[in-house]
């Protein structure tokens, strides 16, 4: 009756486009872990199996009884439609098969604009005609399991769940396949008006999604699919929605930072689509499974630190970054707050311990670990380990073209005097230098090597402001005026503890498709120093533990090189350090405005503290979280000095008298005064 009836009307089948519905992105930590989850629409597609027997017969009792013995349209039920709106004088009645319903879902979530929406959902038998079309291809192409399996992923049931799979755990917390009656004949109700009968809005529509659900059980029991003792037992039971949270989003992961790291990686990353537009549908729309860099014991250990020495409660807030020497891959991201948008909590509305691109903000100054920079243009530059000027206590350029950007402009300023507080002048070596960060002879180590050289050394080990706009060239370069974030900073100081070997940050190692096509991530490297010179930064770099600002911090039990960094009276205090199997760098800041709120005279994680350097709060930070995330590996030695070329006895030496005064609170030498440059 149905072929003779569609030729009689000249009907011929069109073939139907049908593109991939949308489904969720599953990200996964190094161990295969789900830590997040992205999607534009919340669904999981499963197989006609993996659906409850109860559920499939449900669904067709209400929407289609005759489903397996029709074609693309069901006569009956479109010549009982046509005679109802006949009498109506309108479209009171669709009369469509779920083949048809397929048909109309597929155009709906193929709509790219508003027209199109408005075109697939329009009350007109020119819609009807061209569904129907489209139907007969589709019943020609599959089979009626098949098409029921389809119908059943793309339909919506209200409450942003697209798919039995995805109503299932959002209306009952349970799979597709675990249904019972009663959750079945709901969801069967469902999809009629799943606006109007989204549970998820308040009592209005719950009552009448309850009255659907009666609905679809009488209708099973008048088709002897269940008893009528069964449906009237059924209709006693209360509606049963649980609103099960959707998953997903960062705000919802257990490591909401790093997972802001790989969702901007992706949306702001060319290989993964040429627009922006392309870019959110992969993330959102195209079923991936990404698995990345974040190791959880490491996590763990970086967080447990942070929340030891820094309460969420704090005004300051603490960030650690941990990066792998040698692959640039990110091992852990996190912060002493929480992520969100509560501001009475504290909560942190940007990712702290990234740069903008990857959803940060501007950053904090970092201080003192920019010497590191100039020492290593040093040493590139032949100078060896105990090379070095008399410093006095105060330092000035002599002339307004002592210090040159990379422009060739004169950017020296002789009217202003960068001062070590509290003095500290005499002979400095690169080592004693360094070991007491010592302001004023890295101001002349800088103007002896070049503050050009020193930028594109910082440039060549990755470095860049954490705002994205363009390094800031003054003289005082070398003491850290630029804001950074830890990622950026941990993974140039990982660079030395990989003899040089720079890589770019990296948090995605594999990408697998809804097909099951994969797509591996290798490290991006380059050799951006002389091995050499990195192994005799690290060596001096070492003594920073047993001879400098960390020594009454003190090691981690392994070999390990890092510098502290605080910036000019205290608005920013940091730790960079490294091994050669894990780099990481911590901040403190305020976020309020780290130059208006500076760290002095507070207190953070209990602790009163007249003024925080980087020995006080990041440096401890940083052990504790070496100590806890390297615990099991076995130590690694740094590549020892090449002697013959940098001379002296590198960081084994005896240590050097000193004249640096202690700094106030936590016994180590003094850092901090940088010169305040604008």
């Amino acid at each position: 009756m149905f072929v003779s009836a569609s030729e009689d009307l000249g009907i011929k089948p069109e073939d139907l486009t049908e593109p991939p519905l949308a489904e969720k992105t599953t990200v996964l930590d190094a161990e295969g872990n789900p830590i997040a989850q992205f999607y534009e629409e919340y669904r999981e597609t499963i197989s006609l199996d993996q659906v409850a027997p109860i559920m499939k017969t449900a669904i067709i009792s209400i929407e289609d009884f005759r489903f397996y013995e029709h074609g693309a349209i069901d006569i009956e039920g479109t010549i009982r439609a046509l005679a109802k709106n006949f009498t109506s004088g309108g479209i009171a009645q669709g009369g469509s098969s779920i083949t048809q319903q397929y048909v109309k879902q597929v155009l709906l979530n193929s709509a790219t604009t508003k027209e199109e929406q408005e075109a697939a959902l329009e009350a007109s038998y020119g819609r009807k005609l061209r569904e129907l079309r489209y139907a007969m291809a589709v019943e020609e192409k599959y089979t009626k399991d098949q098409i029921l399996e389809k119908y059943l992923n793309i339909a919506y049931f209200g409450a942003h769940a697209n798919g039995i799979e995805a109503a299932a755990k959002r209306f009952f917390g349970v799979k597709a396949s675990e249904l019972s009656l009663v959750q079945a004949a709901t969801l069967a109700g469902a999809v009629q008006d799943p606006n109007a009968t989204d549970p998820n809005l308040g009592k209005k529509q719950r009552a009448k999604l309850l009255s659907r659900r009666n609905v679809v059980l009488d209708r099973m029991a008048e088709l002897k699919k269940i008893t009528p003792e069964e449906a009237a037992a059924a209709k006693k039971k209360p509606l049963g929605y649980k609103g099960t949270p959707l998953p997903g989003g960062c705000e919802a992961s257990p490591y909401p930072y790093f997972c802001m790291y790989v969702r901007n990686e992706i949306l702001s990353n060319s290989d993964f689509g040429k627009t922006a537009k392309a870019r959110s549908q992969y993330l959102n729309r195209g079923g991936l499974t990404i698995q990345t860099t974040l190791n959880p014991k490491m996590q763990k250990a970086a967080e447990n630190a942070i929340k030891k020495h820094v309460f969420a409660s704090d005004n300051p807030v603490a960030s650690e970054a941990l990066v792998q020497p040698g692959t640039g891959q990110i091992k852990a991201m996190a912060a002493s707050r929480k992520y969100g948008n509560n501001k009475r909590k504290k909560e942190m509305s940007y990712n702290v311990v990234a740069d903008a691109q990857h959803g940060g903000g501007v950053g904090f100054q970092a201080g003192s670990t920019f010497k590191t920079f100039t020492l290593i243009t040093a040493l590139k530059e032949g100078m060896k380990l105990n090379d070095g000027f008399s410093v006095g206590s105060g330092y000035r350029a002599p002339y307004y073209s002592t210090f040159k950007n990379c422009k060739g402009e004169n950017i020296g300023d002789p009217t202003h005097t960068v001062t070590n507080d509290e003095g500290g002048g005499g002979f400095k070596s690169l080592k004693t230098g360094t070991w007491g960060s010592v302001n004023t002879f890295f101001m002349k180590l800088e103007e002896h090597v070049g503050l050009c050289d020193t930028i594109k050394t910082a440039k060549s080990l990755g470095i860049k402001r954490s705002d994205g706009l363009n390094l800031t060239e003054y003289e005082t370069f070398t003491l850290g005026t630029n804001e950074m974030d830890p990622v950026t900073v941990a993974n140039a100081y990982a660079a030395i503890g990989a003899r040089g070997k720079y890589c770019a940050p990296m948090a995605i190692t594999k990408i697998t498709d809804r097909n099951g096509k994969v797509t591996n991530f290798k490290p991006k490297c380059k050799q951006a120093l002389d091995p050499e010179v990195a192994d005799a930064a690290a060596d001096i770099l070492s003594g920073v533990f047993t001879q400098g600002t960390m020594r009454s911090v003190g090691g981690i039990g392994r070999p390990a090189a890092g510098k502290t960094g605080t910036t000019d009276a205290q608005a920013s205090a940091w730790f960079a350090g490294f091994t050669p199997d894990l780099a990481g760098a911590v901040s403190i800041g305020d976020s309020r405005g780290a130059q208006k709120y500076k760290l002095n005279g507070v207190t953070i994680g209990g602790r009163y503290y007249a003024s925080v350097f980087g020995a006080s709060i990041p440096g401890p930070i940083w052990k504790d979280t070496m100590l806890a995330a390297l615990k099991g590996t076995p130590a690694t030695d740094f590549t020892p000095v090449n002697s013959a070329r940098f001379g002296g006895c590198g960081s084994g030496c005896a240590p050097v008298e000193r004249t640096e005064p202690e700094g106030e609170e936590d016994g180590t030498l003094d850092d901090v005064d940088i010169a305040d440059f604008g």
